[in-house]
């Protein structure tokens, strides 16, 4: 596993972290399968893992706290989200910020989150959606001070709406913010416009997520795919999406090396970017942790990159897209 500078806060983390989202919100988790898969990310050097209150209503949580019990030994880096007061996603531009992160339900749900992970301090706190014009607000300042001086959070960052990566660019020069989590892959490239480019500027830390597009770029998807019910990606994968989605993954499939699945690729395409620093795909199988951490320290041939460039699918914000 290689491992790289996580912006001014100087943690060294693994370019392959652990989402967590998948062993609370969709179906096929079983329980001691996702103990295993966790277990085994260890050994192979993984110690980036992100969670959220949202995920489960702190099931996730619990399960990383009871990982970070066994491993005291470690260095295990937790990140973890606050849910939006009106617990709506994404924020939308005219909600508030009484609406969505008043101080007192960052405070609130800071503790329900150190409870849930078992830790007296949280690594990494972040806002689970956000609208740039929240940035000059007092609310999230007062308590996200409060927080750090009581040694609760050691760091704060944002998790950015799906393709709005630039809706967190006045917030980042309040010199609050240490980390970023954006959406980021070889069809959502935007945040190399504006993004990537400030974050590097004043140290931020940069978490890519959704590497594989909801499983899009895995190459398993096709145009017949259907999800339970009771799976968000059912809510995601709606007819119009999952169509377009197929197609733009089977326009890939000539690109990929002899040897190679389009998961490695799609990795291996994000590991190619230095402002990147760690990716954090979801994995809920021994065999997913395995295939995904041994992409870590490989990148891809210059003209492959270059190829993928020209697959950047622009995308906009729509009721399916949360």
């Amino acid at each position: 596993m290689n491992y790289r500078r996580f912006g001014r806060t100087n943690w060294n983390v693994s370019e392959v972290g652990y989402g967590m989202w998948g062993l609370a919100g969709w179906t096929g988790s079983e329980e001691r399968e996702v103990v295993n898969a966790l277990e085994k990310a260890v050994d192979l050097g993984c110690n980036f893992f992100d969670t959220a209150w949202g995920y489960g209503t702190g099931k996730s949580e619990r399960i990383l706290g009871n990982l970070l019990n066994r491993h005291t030994e470690k260095t295990l880096y937790a990140a973890t989200k606050i849910p939006p007061k009106n617990f709506k996603w994404p924020s939308k531009p005219t909600y508030k910020i009484e609406e969505c992160f008043p101080a007192a339900h960052i405070i609130e749900y800071t503790e329900k989150s150190l409870k849930n992970l078992s830790v007296e301090c949280i690594d990494l706190q972040q806002f689970h959606v956000w609208e740039d014009s929240w940035a000059n607000s007092d609310q999230w300042k007062n308590a996200i001070e409060k927080l750090k001086k009581d040694g609760k959070v050691k760091h704060f960052g944002i998790s950015v709406n799906r393709w709005e990566p630039d809706n967190v660019l006045t917030t980042l020069k309040t010199g609050l913010i240490d980390a970023v989590q954006v959406i980021y892959n070889i069809f959502d490239q935007a945040p190399e416009d504006n993004l990537f480019p400030l974050c590097r500027l004043l140290d931020v830390g940069v978490i890519a997520r959704v590497p594989f597009d909801e499983g899009t770029l895995t190459g398993t998807l096709t145009k017949e795919t259907i999800f339970p019910k009771d799976d968000w990606r059912s809510t995601y994968f709606v007819r119009e999406n999952l169509n377009t989605s197929v197609e733009h993954a089977e326009a890939l499939k000539p690109l990929i090396p002899t040897g190679m699945t389009m998961a490695e690729l799609a990795l291996r395409f994000i590991l190619c970017n230095e402002d990147v620093h760690t990716i954090i795909p979801g994995m809920r199988k021994v065999k997913n942790v395995e295939t995904n951490m041994a992409s870590g320290g490989k990148k891809l041939e210059k003209s492959v990159e270059f190829a993928l460039k020209k697959h950047r699918w622009d995308r906009t914000p729509t009721e399916w897209s949360q």
